[in-house]
């Protein structure tokens, strides 16, 4: 077994560990905070990432460094900007639905992201004119 697959099995336990604790937290009736949110985020993020790209010693998989790599990380990136602007997009209508207001914090989150994209874009372009 490669070393890919092992830092996956460990990094996948603790994140299961992770999410384990926090149900239990919400069981016993403690509130479930940032650092718990956090640290299944950051885990996930790790694990996601352990089995998704390869090692260069083991060549065992698609370096984020190659052509293919590349494109990937260029075409997940844009997909999760969509997806992510459409989840603020939901959050600020179910903050309207659920107290009648709008959250200003929310509500400019949700403008930030919409040119976010936009603007990069016209950065990077304006390096290579």
């Amino acid at each position: 077994m490669n070393t890919r697959k092992i830092g996956a099995i460990i990094i996948g336990i603790a994140t299961l560990i992770a999410i384990g604790y926090s149900i239990f937290k919400i069981n016993t009736g403690k509130e479930v905070g940032f650092n718990e949110v956090a640290s299944i985020g950051a885990l996930l993020m790790m694990f996601f990432s352990a089995i998704t790209w390869g090692n260069k010693e083991e060549k065992d998989g698609i370096l984020p460094e190659e052509e293919l790599g590349q494109k990937i990380t260029e075409k997940s990136s844009k997909i999760s900007y969509f997806i992510l602007l459409f989840f603020i997009l939901v959050a600020v209508a179910a903050d309207k639905l659920v107290n009648g207001t709008i959250n200003v914090f929310l509500l400019g989150i949700l403008g930030l992201a919409m040119i976010t994209l936009p603007f990069v874009e016209f950065m990077v372009a304006k390096k290579y004119q």
